[in-house]
């Protein structure tokens, strides 16, 4: 029985200490957190909206198109790197999906450009 508590001891530290972490950080906004909000806290952020306003409200269509902008250009960089340290070993197959795949990309880009999400008032 001393073996099977040997080999689960390091398990059973490891999530003693992860419990405790989670612990401390749900308290710490509790205790540390200053409990007067003023109006630039409260103001509308990011979005454009109220920071307490009705939760089923109808957002712009360009929040979203910003957001897929965002995923577009995430996943291209993320796709980049590998491929161009890989560029020799993969050879046309390789090279030819890249261009499908920037091409796909391309074309959401061009989607949101005519949206007009790349035009803030």
């Amino acid at each position: 029985m001393t073996d099977l508590v040997q080999h689960y001891l390091p398990i059973l530290i490891f999530l003693g200490v992860s419990l405790a972490i989670g612990a401390a950080l749900l308290a710490a906004p509790f205790l540390i957190a200053v409990r007067n909000p003023d109006p630039e806290k409260v103001s509308a952020y990011e979005c454009g909206f109220n920071a307490f306003d009705d939760a089923r409200m109808k957002f712009d269509v360009r929040f979203y198109l910003v957001s897929i902008l965002f995923i577009i250009f995430d996943l291209e960089i993320a796709f980049l790197f590998p491929w161009a340290v890989a560029f020799k070993e993969i050879g046309a197959f390789g090279f030819w999906s890249m261009m499908l795949f920037l091409g796909v990309l391309t074309i959401g880009f061009i989607y949101e450009w005519k949206k007009g999400a790349l035009e803030w008032e």
